[in-house]
Formats: C-alpha cells, sequence, structure tokens
C-alpha cells in the first residue's frame, strides 16, 4: 500500500485535495471561528504531508532491511528484547539510510508544484495564518514563466524567485549532511 501511495502523481493528490482536504480545512476553520475558503497553508501542508510519508516510510522500510539479520539474532541471543534490539542495531546501522529518506521526501515537498498550486489559493501576498491563501515560489515560477519571458525585469524576477527556491533545497540538502557526517563522527551511521 505504501509504494502505491508513493508512486501516485501529484496531480491526483492535487484533485484529492481540492476534493476532500479543502473542504475539511474550510470546516476546521469555521469551528475554529476562521473565515476560510480552505485554499490556503495548512491545505497545502496536508497534501505535502501525505505525500512525502510514503516515500519516506518506503525508502526507511528498504533501509532497515539492508541490516543485517545476523546481527539482530546475536543481538536477541544475548538477552535483549526486540525493542532493545531495534533501537541498539536496527536504527543505528540504518540512521544514515533513515535521514536520507527524510531528505528525499523533502526534496520532493520542496519543488512539488501541481498539487500545491491546486490547493493554496494562488493569492500573491503574505499570508497571516495558516488558513490563509498563499503562493509558493515553485507554483510562481510554474504559473508565470512562459508567459511573462518578454518582460525583462519580470524574467529577472522569476529567476530570482528560482534562485531562492534552490538556495533554501541547497541550505537543506547541506543540514542533512552535516547532520549525516556527526552521525558518522559518533559512530551511529
Amino acid at each position: 500500500m505504501i509504494d502505491i501511495l508513493a508512486g501516485i502523481p501529484s496531480v491526483i493528490f492535487g484533485l484529492w485535495g481540492v476534493i476532500v482536504v479543502v473542504p475539511f480545512v474550510r470546516r476546521l476553520g469555521e469551528s475554529l471561528g476562521v473565515h476560510t475558503t480552505g485554499y490556503s497553508l495548512l491545505a497545502g501542508g496536508i497534501i505535502l504531508s501525505i505525500m512525502v510519508f510514503p516515500i519516506i516510510i518506503s525508502v526507511s522500510m528498504e533501509v532497515m532491511r539492508t541490516v543485517p539479520i545476523e546481527a539482530r539474532e546475536t543481538c536477541l541471543s544475548l538477552g535483549t528484547t526486540k525493542w532493545e534490539t531495534v533501537k541498539w542495531v536496527v536504527l543505528r546501522n540504518a540512521m544514515r539510510g533513515i535521514i536520507a529518506a527524510i531528505v528525499l521526501g523533502f526534496a520532493r515537498a520542496f519543488g512539488e508544484t501541481i498539487a500545491v498550486l491546486m490547493v493554496v489559493g494562488n493569492v500573491a501576498k503574505v499570508p497571516n495564518s495558516i488558513f490563509a491563501p498563499a503562493y509558493p515560489l515553485a507554483s510562481l515560477i510554474a504559473n508565470n514563466y512562459g508567459e511573462m519571458m518578454s518582460i525583462p525585469m519580470y524574467d529577472s524576477a522569476l529567476m530570482l524567485a528560482a534562485l531562492m527556491l534552490f538556495m533554501v533545497v541547497a541550505v537543506f540538502n547541506v543540514g542533512a549532511h552535516y547532520t549525516l557526517w556527526r552521525l558518522r563522527r559518533r559512530g551511529l551511521g
């Protein structure tokens, strides 16, 4: 089931978000006394989390399966519980792969365009709450790049938005590599 969810195209997640998540967010906002159409940052966050978790879970499960059965059996034969075996053998050996799975999942989230575009509202202003509509950078670039190439200043603004998106992803990846390096130095990876 997890592998099937990981393979679903993002436009399907977007349609599901419009049909299910947006009305849910609208009802949630109304129950909290917030006026919202449902097309909001919260709806985008829910869709992204639903899209990212199958990838993270699938890759993490594959990484944990690569831990040798002999290591697990040796630990269990020493009298440890199953939880202690998971904690001290499986997770310790698979930590770098799990972090890599998280980085892969979030990399997909950073670059996701169509599903988020469908549920965040596409209002070009800074949102003041999670129930407010927004306009993510990836959606801005996707919506306007083909049409505005003839306007030099707008072209420059789109390139700056692309650079900002690239820098956010680069900082996230450098942070992940630093975390992996620290784990390796402490002997956990």
